[in-house]
């Protein structure tokens, strides 16, 4: 005999809690990561940590470091001042965004940090911007994305600006 059964529910399986690290700097090409992140991966649920890693640009780069201490100090302050001001900015980056998320501010050389910071968290992936710099620039000075996508052990996803290619000499037509 024929029997009547009800349909099979469909069974809605959570994804997977993904976890992902966006490398923050001052520079748009952070930003256009970011952005390029919200518009093609992320995912609701996603944990996003924005990581900066800050840089003392004047201290390291004035000539008055040897001669005066008060000047450092002044400096110093100066630029925690300017480091503070930028992670309350990726905080209302990730609030804008409508994410929930941290954000994390890790001394120390860029690549290595963003890497080692990926891992502690155990990112499924590390998303970090391209300056663009040319082959000469890139080799002298090394690149923070050529040092993570070698030493990461997970995805690292480069992005580019989208004016860089467009620009770019090898990509000109002759």
């Amino acid at each position: 005999a024929f029997k009547m059964t009800e349909p099979a529910k469909a069974t809605t399986a959570t994804p997977p809690k993904r976890t992902e690290l966006i490398a923050m700097d001052e520079s748009h090409h952070s930003d256009d990561a970011f952005d390029y992140f919200m518009k093609n991966l992320h995912r609701a649920g996603d944990e996003v940590t924005l990581l900066y890693v800050p840089e003392y640009h004047t201290v390291i780069q004035s000539p008055m470091v040897m001669t005066d201490v008060s000047v450092v100090t002044d400096m110093l302050h100066e630029e925690e001042k300017r480091i503070k001001e930028f992670l309350v900015e990726l905080g209302k980056k990730l609030k804008l965004a409508g994410i929930g998320g941290k954000v994390k501010s890790v001394g120390g050389n860029p690549g290595e940090v963003v890497v080692r910071t990926a891992e502690q968290i155990s990112a499924n992936l590390i998303v970090i911007g391209s300056r663009g710099m040319g082959t000469i620039r890139r080799t002298l000075l090394g690149s923070v994305s050529d040092y993570v996508m070698h030493h990461s052990h997970i995805p690292v996803l480069v992005c580019k600006h989208p004016d860089h290619c467009k620009h770019h000499p090898s990509q000109e037509k002759h």
